[in-house]
């Protein structure tokens, strides 16, 4: 039969102070989403007087009627989906072939690859050879000058080259010895497997594509082009909302008269945000596996 410990006082107090700190340190860092969350559904006029902490005083979706009765935010909100997606799918695609190369010491070259990787984690040419090479390539002011340019990233390469040095060469061999080429091997056998560090570099890529805006800026003129990061930045840096409001229709003119551009920036703020936060809990376990396989293995 199983004893309880007896605690000491000591104990008790120590246990007390680290979940006090625990707790302090869960509010003072959840509460800001919280509250961006609070003023979004409250009414814009009503916001500015204060005093809306906990729950929306004035409970309103005018703040996001009024966003996304503008075509601009429609269409950034599909741009940003299809280059997160496209992007994602062709650089963990990319990314993991690559990586599954270098995995390989018999691989021609492998130190100067592995040479031009690290070289270009380090260093760049700088923005306007960067620019002038895009320029001639084609892709300035296209949907594809988002996705192409970030096809490989050189981190994630060494993060998945670590894991796959440490699955089973056996594997290979066999498979070798039943007929199947290095391309099968890789699809049927090595990704299957892989799901850790496939999840860690999706989140990578799909974060990264998500939130990126300032190559929006750099290299597309095209409003229809613009993705949701970009609007964002536009509607917290400015201090009027009136070029947004330019594109309601006249029947939304009477229910703009409460958004303010605080309650803008705070709808915003969460459009952009919850996407990404109702991803991760579906990755978390593959995520948080490949981190520590990759460190541990690197």
């Amino acid at each position: 039969m199983r004893t309880l410990k007896h605690r000491s006082a000591e104990d008790w107090i120590l246990d007390t102070l680290i979940y006090s700190f625990a707790a302090v340190v869960f509010i003072a860092t959840l509460y800001p989403f919280y509250y961006v969350l609070v003023v979004s559904f409250n009414e814009g006029i009503d916001s500015t007087r204060g005093g809306v902490f906990l729950w929306p005083r004035s409970f309103t979706f005018e703040n996001y009627m009024a966003v996304f009765s503008d075509d601009a935010w429609t269409r950034a909100v599909l741009i940003s989906v299809l280059r997160t997606v496209v992007g994602t799918v062709l650089g963990v695609s990319l990314t993991s072939m690559v990586a599954y190369a270098l995995s390989h010491d018999n691989l021609r070259g492998r130190k100067i690859y592995f040479l031009a990787i690290i070289v270009s984690m380090y260093f760049n040419g700088g923005i306007i050879p960067y620019y002038v090479t895009l320029r001639a390539l084609g892709l300035l002011n296209t949907f594809w000058v988002y996705v192409v340019p970030t096809m490989l990233n050189g981190f994630l390469v060494l993060v998945m080259v670590a894991f796959f040095r440490d699955i089973p060469k056996s594997l290979e061999e066999s498979a070798h010895i039943d007929g199947a080429n290095d391309l099968q091997i890789f699809v049927r056998i090595v990704l299957p497997i892989s799901k850790p560090v496939l999840a860690t570099v999706s989140l990578f890529f799909g974060v990264a594509q998500w939130n990126a805006w300032l190559d929006s800026v750099l290299f597309v003129r095209s409003p229809d082009l613009r993705p949701l990061s970009f609007l964002m930045m536009e509607v917290i840096n400015s201090s009027r909302i009136s070029a947004m409001m330019s594109g309601m229709d006249v029947s939304m003119a009477a229910t703009a008269t409460q958004v303010t551009t605080l309650s803008i920036q705070m709808t915003t703020i969460v459009i952009t945000v919850v996407p990404i936060v109702l991803v991760y809990p579906f990755l978390q376990k593959h995520f948080v596996k490949g981190v520590l396989l990759g460190s541990v293995k690197g």
